[in-house]
């Protein structure tokens, strides 16, 4: 990507714009959907693959900005990978992830498989005809209460593998070296290494 580029992270989640923003090169400038006042997409996906592409496709689209989409979600064993591609709908119809983090921890309570992983699709569409995705993934385990409150979202109550520590308690550049987003973004970064747009 040239330097003073822009590139659209194509999302309305504020947690995920810092994130992913952190991710890339100070040299390129980011913008968000919300000041073009572009309105999110309906995320009509089946996986997360095809909602960050469908997103990446719609933001590329009203925009005509390189875009970068994500999606993202938490999948817990016992509950048959739910939330998985609706988490973020899992929080909004419980009335906010605290409420929804209860819930889950409520359903879960008595459960000794606790196992759970965090997903994320990232996709960029560098032009009309070609768009790239990869897949970051990172498994863990759901603690016994809500820990921490650094991060977002689900990020409190994962702890993820090889750690004693919640995504809500581990500092923000310490979480972007293992979660998933950073793992797809490293995978990107590969997918585009000897295309003129890489980041």
């Amino acid at each position: 990507m040239k330097k003073n580029e822009l590139l659209l992270i194509g999302t309305h989640n504020d947690g995920k714009f810092r994130e992913i923003s952190k991710l890339i090169s100070k040299k390129i400038k980011k913008i968000s959907p919300k000041s073009l006042k572009i309105k999110a997409p309906r995320e009509t996906g089946k996986t997360f693959r095809s909602n960050s592409e469908l997103k990446a496709n719609y933001f590329y689209k009203k925009s005509k900005l390189i875009s970068l989409s994500d999606d993202s979600g938490l999948e817990i064993s016992v509950l048959k990978k739910k939330p998985g591609i609706y988490s973020a709908r899992w929080a909004k119809r419980s009335g906010s992830f605290k409420k929804a983090m209860l819930k889950i921890l409520k359903k879960i309570k008595d459960k000794k498989n606790r196992r759970a992983r965090f997903i994320c699709s990232l996709s960029i569409k560098l032009n009309k005809k070609k768009i790239i995705t990869s897949i970051g993934i990172v498994d863990g385990n759901i603690s016994y209460k809500m820990l921490g409150n650094k991060g977002f979202g689900y990020d409190p109550i994962f702890i993820p593998k090889n750690s004693k520590l919640s995504f809500g308690q581990i500092s923000t550049s310490k979480k972007m070296k293992i979660d998933h987003r950073s793992r797809a973004f490293k995978k990107l970064k590969n997918k585009l290494k000897f295309n003129k747009f890489f980041i």
